[in-house]
């Protein structure tokens, strides 16, 4: 059997770095745009799109800034566009999926499980901040819990995907949530082929070690045979390593500012551009194919970017 190409997924901004972190870290319309078409011109064939206030870079959950630059993107480029619905854990599940109810994308992210999801530590960072929400958000991930309860994987499974056509990345921070999306599968709320994107080295979730790696492939091919194909994310340091594992395994891998801001050691990435090219090096150097955007649609059996909202 040939192997199958690998897709690029570039996560473009986030919610989890702050524009102290980063002058390169884009936070307005125009910025993400600009960043995210020319991630796609390097080679990355799914989008995967956060909202920031264009004033302060704060993560925004608010439909009118996404479509500030959610349709310029889909204009200038064939990227899969993915829109999550993860936001950051002090929203509301509703405001978290308004974007995405409106936009109808081909795809958005689902985390899988409720979890503390810890940024506190970056605090020790960094002296000064440019923004008073920084450290403030930072330090309430000390005491907040990102929620995703049962019924609101159902409530995203049911809303997004029955009723919009839209396919899910669903990201795994843990062992037990591929056990709750084989539970989803096993009540015919989801069907393949699954996109499961392992996430390593988010405190409050599986480290990033090699070994938890093949276990995480392990379950999951356990749990779902054939029927799935898993991409890999790898928080800070862990990115380019982690990654490239999961390319030789088989697996397509996820570069971008939101998961590291560096592109190798004391050197911050420039745009996320240059985290996709590094990875395409990779590829090539082990003599894997990138998948195109047309490629990675019929791998993942999405809808197509002409039959989404905006």
């Amino acid at each position: 059997m040939a192997r199958k190409k690998v897709i690029i997924t570039c996560a473009v901004t986030g919610s989890v770095h702050t524009p102290t972190m980063s002058p390169y870290l884009p936070v307005t319309p125009d910025a993400i745009a600009a960043q995210a078409i020319e991630a796609a011109e390097a080679g990355a064939s799914i989008l995967h799109l956060h909202a920031r206030d264009p004033h302060d870079g704060r993560p925004s959950a608010d439909p009118d800034v996404f479509m500030q630059f959610l349709p310029r993107i889909k204009e200038a480029c064939d990227a899969v566009i993915n829109v999550s619905t993860g936001g950051s854990s002090v929203m509301l599940l509703d405001d978290r999926l308004a974007a995405a109810l409106r936009a109808e994308p081909e795809m958005c992210s689902l985390n899988m499980g409720s979890m503390n999801f810890g940024l506190y530590p970056a605090l020790d960072r960094y002296g000064e901040w440019r923004h008073a929400w920084e450290p403030q958000l930072l330090e309430a991930t000390r005491e907040t819990i990102f929620k995703n309860s049962f019924a609101d994987i159902e409530n995203i499974l049911v809303r997004l995907g029955e009723g919009c056509g839209t396919r899910f990345e669903f990201e795994c921070y843990d062992v037990g949530h591929l056990y709750t999306l084989a539970h989803f599968r096993d009540r015919g709320l989801v069907s393949g082929p699954l996109f499961i994107q392992f996430v390593f080295g988010v405190l409050g979730g599986i480290g990033a070690d090699p070994e938890n790696l093949t276990h995480m492939k392990r379950i999951a091919d356990k749990l779902f045979g054939e029927t799935y194909d898993f991409s890999v994310l790898a928080a800070g340091r862990h990115q380019m390593p982690m990654i490239s594992m999961a390319a030789a395994m088989g697996g397509n891998v996820r570069v971008g500012l939101e998961d590291n801001l560096m592109l190798g050691r004391g050197a911050l990435a420039k745009s996320n551009a240059d985290q996709v090219r590094r990875i395409r090096a990779v590829l090539d150097a082990l003599s894997l194919d990138v998948a195109t955007p047309a490629e990675a649609r019929a791998m993942l059996a999405l809808k197509g970017g002409d039959r989404v909202a905006f």
